[in-house]
């Protein structure tokens, strides 16, 4: 009677350290979705490009734009910032508070948030040839931190 009482204890215990981990990993996920946006919003304001891998559009710079247009990108990408900032906020939270409090909802909710993001912003990027950009750069980040995401997501879902 008493191994079983251990193996359940073992088992219990496992499952607790999967969940922790799982929902760390995403968690850092969603601070790296942070860090992206502030990086991206940063480098509307003070870097040479127009977003991050990205340095002239048909070989334009921004300074060769017209000002009215110029100022509709970097109004953009202001906004797309905020929306990456606020998702990192919103997965973050819900992966260190929720998920680790074996809130199912919650897990559901930072998958759904990260997926329809990545799910709409992503696949832009393989339609046309419109300006070029440095892969790397421009959507490794982003690809990086998808991946560390979906390894949290199966490990604290297998610790629900």
């Amino acid at each position: 009677m008493a191994t079983t009482e251990q193996g359940v204890d073992e088992v219990q215990t496992e499952l607790e350290s999967t969940l922790r981990t799982g929902s760390l990993l995403m968690a850092l996920a969603g601070a790296a979705f942070i860090g992206y946006g502030v990086v991206f919003l940063v480098l509307n304001f003070v870097g040479s490009g127009f977003e991050i891998g990205v340095s002239t559009l048909g070989g334009m710079t921004p300074a060769d734009l017209n000002p009215a247009v110029a100022y509709y990108i970097s109004h953009l990408h202001v906004a797309t910032a905020a929306f990456i900032i606020s998702t990192g906020i919103a997965v973050t939270a819900l992966s260190w508070f929720g998920i680790r409090q074996q809130l199912t909802w919650a897990w559901a909710t930072a998958v759904v948030t990260a997926v329809v993001g990545l799910a709409l912003a992503l696949p832009m990027h393989y339609t046309a040839d419109a300006f070029s950009h440095d892969w790397i750069t421009h959507l490794g980040p982003v690809y990086l931190t998808t991946f560390v995401f979906v390894v949290g997501a199966v490990r604290s879902y297998r610790g629900l």
